[in-house]
């Protein structure tokens, strides 16, 4: 079955319609990200394998093929005044693309060329300085690492060229036995994990008072005009049956540490499917529904993916929730499952 599915896909694929690829190096895509990756995906479109790129050495749109539909991953990386000249030409001549996990800015952009613009989730941004953990809803919180402390468990932050590779990707493996879904890791909005860190990247972990690691945070940066000026959760990763307090309080720990040194923002990542509503553009109704419906199933929750815990995890930071965005002029069936195959959900 796995074997004629490859098979299938290969076929649409090569129907698909033809996208000229930009021949841009890692490196040359780390520049334009380092300038103009100021949103949460962008490393990550610099860095994920499997992806083509649309563009020029100015800037690029990530994207992806599969079942002869063509789906654009974040905003352009460029410099803004030319994002409405790659949207649109992307949006000619590659027959009706997608466009997911989207800003405000880019589903404008969309909506003015007829493209039906619905809402997919949230991505929690905390600013900084602002954002100190303060006040009584931040208790929980503070109560984490505090209790951590008490108990004898030490925080740090792990040099980019450290040692315990080996130790990371345990944790890795035992991280991922406990998943829904255990033999294969999600693609596209999220990237394969890799216990080497890559430029640019920030890694938090946290011991017990034995010296065994415990949990573990990467973070990607934010980069405008060549420098970092904040940071977005890439990969978290604990042990079976680790207390509850180890995620929090290693959040709390890395933020503090990024606060202290000038960064502006940190944004938690994407909550699919939370807080859908409408989206204030012309939008599928159906599918608003859907994304309604999925993230209060208890088969999804159960089976596919926890999207309720990921959300309800997120708002424990009581950050400021900013919509994100899908955006296509169709919208069939057809292509919403290419895209859950895409992301290997199903």
């Amino acid at each position: 079955m796995a074997s004629l599915r490859k098979h299938l896909d290969r076929f649409l694929d090569k129907r698909a319609a033809a996208i000229p690829r930009a021949e841009l190096s890692e490196e040359e895509r780390l520049v334009l990200a380092g300038q103009w990756g100021d949103f949460s995906l962008a490393y990550s479109t610099a860095v994920q394998d499997n992806l083509s790129y649309f563009g020029d050495k100015r800037g690029y749109i990530a994207f992806r093929t599969k079942m002869g539909q063509h789906y654009a991953l974040g905003d352009p990386v460029a410099d803004p005044a030319n994002h409405p000249r790659l949207i649109r030409s992307l949006a000619d001549i590659g027959g009706d693309p997608w466009f997911v996990q989207i800003s405000r800015n880019t589903a404008e952009i969309l909506s003015s060329l007829g493209y039906k613009i619905n809402r997919m989730g949230v991505d929690t941004h905390l600013a900084l300085p602002g954002h100190d953990f303060s006040g009584k809803q931040n208790q929980t919180v503070r109560h984490s690492e505090r209790w951590l402390a008490k108990q004898g468990f030490t925080l740090s932050e792990q040099p980019l060229n450290s040692e315990h590779l080996v130790e990371i990707e345990r944790l890795s493996e035992k991280w991922r036995a406990t998943r829904i879904i255990r033999r294969r890791e999600m693609t596209f909005l999220n990237r394969p994990f890799s216990p080497v860190l890559g430029t640019g990247m920030r890694r938090f972990v946290l011991h017990d008072p034995d010296g065994n690691l415990v949990a573990m945070l990467d973070f990607d940066p934010l980069s405008r005009n060549g420098k970092a000026f904040g940071y977005t959760t890439a990969f978290k990763r604990k042990v079976p049956g680790a207390t509850p307090h180890a995620e929090i309080g290693l959040t709390k720990f890395a933020v503090d540490c990024f606060r202290l040194e000038g960064a502006s923002t940190v944004t938690l990542g994407l909550s699919p499917l939370a807080d859908i509503q409408p989206s204030g553009f012309d939008e599928s109704r159906f599918w608003r529904s859907m994304f309604q419906r999925g993230y209060h199933s208890s088969l999804v929750n159960r089976y596919r993916f926890n999207v309720q815990g990921q959300a309800a995890f997120k708002r424990r930071f009581h950050g400021t929730e900013e919509p994100t965005y899908i955006a296509f002029r169709k919208g069939t069936v057809l292509q919403m499952t290419a895209l859950l195959r895409l992301l290997k959900i199903v």
